[in-house]
């Protein structure tokens, strides 16, 4: 062997992530602590958040600016978008990655994907967008410009072996994730709450706009079962994308005391006796602790509309979406209003039997997400496209 061939076969390798949400930006770190705990020569470079930096990602690009969902706000802040696009795709060029990794953020990454590919770059896309849900004919889409999808519910495997599309199933990485260090009294003497009061979660989401549309009728819900029951106490995690400026502008506008903690949120959620959630990833993994909780969205008028136009399935909610039923109460745009929440968090404090069949639902959902894995699974897989495995 040369030594330029010597030089070029010890090269490290170089691996790109985009991620552009909180849920993607925890996937990406763990999958890449996992590789590195296989091979520490690993490099990587990417878009994300705190986490993938903590995990020794290089950011050159922060995305909790464009975290955001929604037609309306995705037009809002499609500047920053955009520049963010043409940044990843120029660094692609600039850094020549032996694999580019796709991290959910479906639209961005699709189009990330689609330059990376043309010009000859290896791409694995984790966790499918949610075609089963809408717009199944995005698939030939994601065949042409992906080398691996790798998909974390079983059933989406038969989706894209259909058209003939390379995929893996993984195991959804929350299943390993969701595992407090602390037992629920020992949380709830570390956050210095009542060990005999009930305690109500709000989770108002990770994105900007969710925040802005969810949280004050999560206030105001609290507000309304402070009023029946004195006794309760209140809870919320903050998101790593959302900043304590964004935060305290809305609990300053609430007479409750809300206990606000960060970097926690699994232990936050095991404190819990019932969790008003917005809907996403947050659902499964308080399901995964066998959490009772009500689930709530908004958007702006026009964006829901056009969602409920593309989208096939009638829920929203992952717990309800795996069950294939309504084990959890949905309570969407119209109906997501602080009476409404706080009638489901009194049902679910105030009827026994009520909460014990949502827990028993729940330990369904967990079963049918198998034994987990996914992180590991994940990093086998781009460590077998990399041929280091």
């Amino acid at each position: 062997m040369t030594e330029s061939l010597a030089a070029a076969h010890l090269s490290p390798k170089k691996i790109m992530f985009s991620a552009g949400e909180s849920s993607g930006d925890q996937h990406a770190a763990n999958m890449f602590l996992e590789m590195q705990r296989q091979h520490p020569e690993i490099q990587a470079i990417g878009m994300g958040m705190s986490n993938m930096a903590a995990a020794g990602i290089e950011l050159a690009y922060d995305s909790s600016k464009i975290a955001v969902i929604g037609l309306v706000e995705i037009i809002k802040h499609y500047r920053e978008i955009r520049q963010a696009l043409t940044l990843m795709q120029k660094l692609v060029l600039s850094e020549k990655p032996d694999l580019l990794v796709c991290v959910d953020y479906q639209k961005f990454n699709l189009q990330l994907a689609q330059f990376a590919k043309r010009h000859g770059f290896k791409v694995l896309f984790c966790i499918s967008p949610q075609i089963w849900a809408s717009r199944p004919g995005r698939i030939k889409a994601y065949g042409q410009a992906i080398d691996m999808m790798a998909v974390i519910f079983p059933f989406e495997t038969a989706l894209y072996a259909a058209e003939n599309v390379p995929v893996r199933y993984v195991g959804h990485p929350s299943v390993d994730r969701v595992k407090p260090l602390y037992s629920k009294a020992e949380n709830r003497q570390r956050f210095a709450l009542k060990a005999q009061q009930p305690l109500v979660g709000l989770f108002p989401g990770s994105r900007n706009n969710e925040i802005r549309y969810l949280l004050p009728v999560m206030l105001e819900a609290a507000a309304l079962l402070y009023a029946q029951d004195a006794s309760l106490q209140f809870i919320l995690p903050q998101a790593d994308s959302i900043t304590d400026e964004q935060l305290q502008g809305y609990l300053a506008q609430s007479s409750l005391n809300i206990k606000v903690i960060k970097h926690e949120p699994y232990e936050v959620m095991q404190c819990c006796d019932v969790i008003m959630s917005t809907s996403g990833t947050a659902t499964l993994e308080i399901a995964l602790l066998n959490i009772p909780l009500v689930i709530t969205y908004k958007l702006s008028s026009l964006t829901y509309y056009v969602a409920r136009w593309l989208i096939n399935t009638p829920f929203i909610g992952l717990p309800n979406i795996i069950a294939g039923k309504a084990i959890v109460k949905e309570l969407i745009q119209q109906d997501a209003t602080a009476p409404k929440l706080a009638a489901e968090v009194q049902r679910i404090l105030g009827d026994q039997d009520y909460a014990a069949q949502m827990r028993t639902e729940l330990q369904a959902v967990q079963q049918l997400l198998g034994q987990g894995g996914g992180s590991k699974n994940m990093a086998d897989l781009a460590l077998e496209m990399l041929g280091l495995c």
